[in-house]
């Protein structure tokens, strides 16, 4: 083990630090991992066996130094809705599936994808789930009697309304007791884990004060085993494979996008950085082992994480121990946990939803008022009204599409000469004035990426801008950074309309821009000697060929425009625009 990167340096000295948050971490996930496990629809044990088993395993080949991997919030909308629609035993073998996702994520090292969703959309979903977590604490606070859990949110509001009448005030009691020490308790004594201290407190006033009035974890689920259980295998056909793949790849994606998370939050507080591929993998060992001991599905987690390295961790040692010390507090102490009252969980629950919620960064896009804004109130909606899947897919379309058109929009195709509009209306435009436009050469100014977002308007615009036939059609190419196959059809297009009566030639083209087109053979059909690096020399290469074919209409150049026109002032006229333009040309090569 101490042959991992992230144990170099590693010391004798340094292992005080890791053994003292380590405990501190792991007394705090111990009953987040109950909390976690009964907001899920399952037992409180099978959260702390994930916060065993997957602790362990996440900081042993994972790709962080700092963190500290188990059951978390995030899960809790998607867990519970696997529990209500298939059931206990199938949502361990979704774990287990989605487990090997993530370890095949990693190994085809798609971790660097993750970076790509947009921050809108995370913080959308993120906050939509904090909604649904503390929402559905309301009723164990309250202490009602006889509601029933549904996945839809309205659905479970309604039934706390309708079970309104059985609130218990011994409940609420027990509940507020426990949130406000979980306040108080950070500004009095910052190392100590308010939730554990909230817990233990309103825990003894319950039982002592008020006994038989509050609904406790012994009464609603049993006596706690004092022991792991024992590895069971389950039985895995392709039927089951295909009912479970949607919400398999589910937990693999948000775990992976909420581990990840994590470990860049871990990086920004220590000035490391995680290995984001190996993090995938062992998130993704976690999750197939965790399942066989009763598991529920795992995660980075970031409020954890981040009490670690406050607390001095140094290496995943920290994490380890973390998860030892969880093992010991089940084996010495699980007796004790039936006494712990329903409503003391709520408030941990609310808190954690409260911390997760990114309510500044949601206000601070909000006030934007852009499309990043609409993205990420409609992902927060449909996460909180229909479910995190949609969301998350209609959140990326809508990113997708967005993007789209603001680059679209930023493409530009200008007209650069001839520009008879902009000589008629005396407007002096670059290059283009009223002593020097050539019709029998057209330039065009290409900006933006030309892509399939684009192309089409790039197209249309130069078609539609020229309704004579110039010789030479030059494309100033010089700032489209990105050409993709769209792209390079709609300019095949133009090549070959124009080619038919004159030539294309092309300045400043990018080297991507260019492979393309040297893959799909547009440059070739263009030529090699019509690709130019600077416009001068486009320019010079353009007044060349007109004058390699005059006509008899002008005594010095080729213009079929000039015999429209008559005798001496057409040939001067000619002359001086050719003049300006090859003055123009030295000027741009110089």
């Amino acid at each position: 083990m101490l042959t991992d990167k992230r144990f170099h340096h590693y010391s004798l000295t340094s292992l005080p630090k890791d053994l003292a948050s380590g405990l501190i971490v792991g007394v705090i996930a111990i009953p987040l991992g109950m909390a976690f496990a009964i907001a899920s629809g399952v037992k409180p044990e099978y959260g702390i066996y994930t916060t065993i088993v997957a602790g362990i395993l996440i900081s042993l080949f994972g790709g962080s130094k700092y963190q500290i991997g188990g059951p978390t919030g995030a899960f809790i909308p998607i867990l519970f809705g696997i529990v209500m629609t298939y059931g206990y035993e199938n949502l361990l073998i979704a774990g287990f599936m989605a487990g090997i996702i993530l370890v095949l994520m990693g190994v085809f090292r798609l971790g660097s994808l993750i970076k790509y969703i947009p921050r809108p959309v995370t913080i959308g979903f993120t906050a939509g789930i904090a909604v649904t977590i503390f929402t559905g604490q309301i009723a164990s606070f309250l202490g009602l009697e006889g509601i029933k859990r549904h996945e839809e949110f309205i659905k479970n509001i309604q039934e706390i309304f309708i079970t309104l009448n059985t609130t218990n005030i011994y409940s609420i009691l027990t509940a507020a007791i426990c949130l406000g020490t979980i306040i108080v308790t950070p500004k009095i004594a910052p190392k100590v884990p308010g939730p554990l201290i909230g817990l233990i407190v309103s825990t003894l006033v319950a039982t002592l004060i008020f006994p038989n009035h509050v609904a406790t974890i012994g009464t609603a689920y049993g006596q706690i085993p004092s022991t792991l259980p024992s590895l069971h295998i389950p039985e895995i056909n392709m039927e089951i494979i295909i009912k479970l793949i949607k919400p398999a790849f589910i937990i693999a994606m948000l775990g992976g996008i909420e581990s990840l998370l994590s470990a860049v939050v871990a990086d920004g507080m220590t000035n490391s950085r995680h290995n984001s591929n190996k993090e995938l993998v062992g998130q993704g060992i976690a999750n197939m082992v965790t399942p066989l001991f009763g598991g529920i599905p795992a995660t980075g987690a970031l409020a954890r994480t981040a009490t670690n390295i406050k607390n001095g961790a140094v290496s995943p040692l920290s994490g380890i121990i973390h998860g030892v010390v969880v093992l010991l507090v089940l084996v010495f102490f699980a007796q004790y946990a039936s006494y712990i009252p329903l409503a003391s969980m709520a408030p941990i629950l609310m808190v954690v939803a409260w911390n997760m919620s990114e309510r500044k960064v949601f206000a601070h896009i909000l006030k934007t008022k852009s499309t990043d804004a609409l993205v990420l109130v409609v992902t927060f909606l449909l996460t909180v009204f229909v479910d995190l899947t949609t969301a998350v897919q209609v959140g990326l379309v809508m990113s997708a599409i967005l993007f789209v058109k603001r680059m679209s929009d930023i493409m530009i195709t200008a007209k650069a000469l001839p520009n008879y509009e902009a000589k008629r209306k005396k407007v002096e435009t670059g290059m283009v004035s009223d002593t020097h436009d050539c019709p029998q050469i057209s330039i065009f100014n290409i900006e933006g990426p030309l892509f399939f977002g684009a192309a089409l308007t790039f197209e249309e615009t130069i078609m539609s801008t020229i309704n004579y036939k110039p010789k030479i059609l030059l494309l100033r190419m010089g700032k489209v950074p990105f050409m993709d196959t769209t792209g390079e059809a709609n300019l095949a297009r133009i090549v070959h309309h124009f080619s038919k009566n004159g030539i294309v030639i092309i300045s400043g083209l990018n080297p991507q821009p260019e492979a393309v087109l040297k893959k799909t053979g547009l440059y070739d059909t263009i030529g090699n000697e019509h690709f130019f690096t600077h416009t001068g020399e486009a320019i010079q290469f353009a007044l060349a060929q007109i004058n390699k074919n005059k006509c008899q209409g002008c005594k010095h150049f080729a213009f079929k425009e000039c015999q429209a026109l008559s005798g001496s002032e057409a040939v001067e006229s000619s002359k001086q625009k050719l003049r300006a333009l090859s003055n123009e040309a030295k000027e741009l090569i110089n």
